[in-house]
């Protein structure tokens, strides 16, 4: 990795929160909230989603202040409040996002130009898997050449995605018709408080989507020039993001009704602004979606190698996943990582519906690291208190409310997308395995084997449903 005179200033930190959450997300916002509610649900779900995440935001700023020494970010938290399993399953669950993340980048670009060229269709055509491990391995061979190297062209990156998102919103917003925007503002169900809760609650995965990357200046904390660079920087970042989600989100609704931006094609912006400004408008939004992911993709996979990194060198995943090749990058956790993008990719070829499932699935997975992130925060808040310059009381409540929005997004997840997730939790044990083997440690505790018991019993069950026609992917 990086030498340790290679310090990220408070910016750097905070374009790379805003670089992994800016992705492709956003750009199919219209057609995801609008195939599930109106305007009032909308406001109702963004409120839920910016409170609970801004709670979330506020924990990473307490813990990277309270405990500086743990400087792996997401996974540390984990090991520290809730011991080694349960660090190692936070620290797969957030590289299985980072894969599934990745994966539904790819498949958007190529949808995207499926929009242009039939013969990418919607993202899953052997021309457009073929196309995208192509990208998928130079990407690969240029963050070989070095990390700094690397963050310092996402920062760019970042900045160029933001303006045609920026230019969609003034567009849209010159374009806005009051009359769209009201006549559909309570969503196609029934205007009851039972029938709006369901549309809200049918949107909060793709909340989780769109903000998933908040922990990214967390986990590259060992690197902040200030540690109170990393709390400004996450909380910055998100407020940053969800400004551009509500904006995107919500004028949407003043050019088409819900039920058109639910048939939209995805990317849904480029139906949004073609509606408003001309068939142009599909052109560069398409053109803007292609830089932002490209930039998103590089932060994920930055972030993807360095938690497998980090756990290697904390003894949670096997040592060869901490090697470093000559410019200091974890060579052998970006080889991991990649190699499994790639057979993902090969699966969308069997998937319908490639990208709504990859989006479903990495919100799936990025859920257990933020509980136990909010878990931690409360626990560490209870038992250390505060002091007169520094009351507890506050932290504790943000804590308290970002377990309670964390548990209800588990809720919110539906058992099928929790029970696909132990379709990786499961197999992932054996990295666990083999590093506790290397360190001539028992592998399970008793709490953690019958942790492990329970995720081998959903995964089988999950197969055994899955070949039976009852569990779709």
């Amino acid at each position: 990795m990086p030498s340790p005179q290679t310090k990220f200033s408070a910016w750097t930190l905070m374009g790379i929160v805003v670089g992994s959450m800016v992705g492709a997300g956003i750009f199919s916002l219209p057609q995801a909230f609008g195939k599930a509610t109106g305007p009032l649900g909308a406001v109702i779900a963004w409120t839920i989603a910016g409170v609970g995440m801004l709670m979330v935001a506020f924990v990473f700023q307490t813990l990277s202040e309270r405990r500086p020494d743990l400087d792996a970010g997401i996974y540390a938290y984990a090991k520290e409040g809730f011991g080694n399993y349960a660090g190692f399953l936070s620290a797969l669950g957030y590289w299985s996002a980072a894969l599934l993340g990745n994966v539904s980048y790819f498949v958007l670009i190529k949808s995207t130009l499926g929009l242009f060229f039939p013969m990418f269709g919607d993202g899953n055509t052997v021309v457009a898997v073929v196309t995208s491990s192509c990208l998928l391995w130079a990407m690969h061979w240029l963050i070989l050449q070095g990390i700094r190297q690397a963050a310092a062209l996402n920062a760019v990156v970042t900045a160029a995605k933001l303006i045609p998102i920026m230019v969609f919103i003034v567009l849209v917003l010159l374009a806005f018709k009051w009359e769209a925007f009201s006549s559909g503002f309570w969503g196609s169900g029934d205007r009851t408080f039972t029938a709006i809760a369901d549309q809200v609650r049918s949107t909060m995965l793709v909340t989780v989507f769109v903000f998933v990357g908040i922990e990214g200046a967390s986990v590259y904390s060992r690197y902040a020039k200030k540690r109170s660079d990393v709390g400004i920087a996450t909380v910055g970042g998100f407020l940053i993001v969800l400004g551009l989600m509500l904006a995107v989100t919500l004028l949407s609704y003043g050019i088409l009704s819900p039920g058109e931006l639910g048939q939209l094609r995805n990317p849904s912006m480029a139906g949004v602004l073609a509606a408003a400004v001309g068939p142009w408008g599909a052109v560069f939004v398409s053109v803007g979606l292609i830089i932002s992911v490209a930039g998103a993709y590089l932060a994920w996979v930055l972030l993807a190698a360095e938690i497998l990194y980090s756990a290697s060198k904390f003894e949670t995943m096997p040592r060869f996943l901490s090697r470093e090749n000559s410019r200091g990058v974890p060579a052998n956790a970006l080889w991991l990582t990649n190699i499994l993008v790639q057979l993902f990719l090969i699966i969308t070829l069997f998937t319908q519906y490639a990208f709504t499932l990859a989006v479903a699935m990495t919100s799936s997975m990025i859920l257990i690291p933020y509980f136990f992130v909010a878990a931690y925060g409360v626990k560490l808040c209870w038992s250390q208190g505060g002091t007169r310059q520094r009351p507890a009381r506050a932290e504790l409540m943000q804590s308290l409310l970002a377990l309670i929005y964390t548990s209800g997004l588990i809720y919110a997840a539906g058992a099928r997308h929790l029970l696909l997730t132990t379709l990786l939790y499961c197999p992932g044990t054996v990295l666990f395995s083999l590093a506790r083997r290397e360190q001539g440690k028992r592998v399970f505790n008793h709490w953690e084997k019958a942790a492990f018991a329970l995720l081998f019993l959903s995964a089988a069950a999950t197969i055994f449903e899955i070949a039976n026609g009852r569990i779709s992917i």
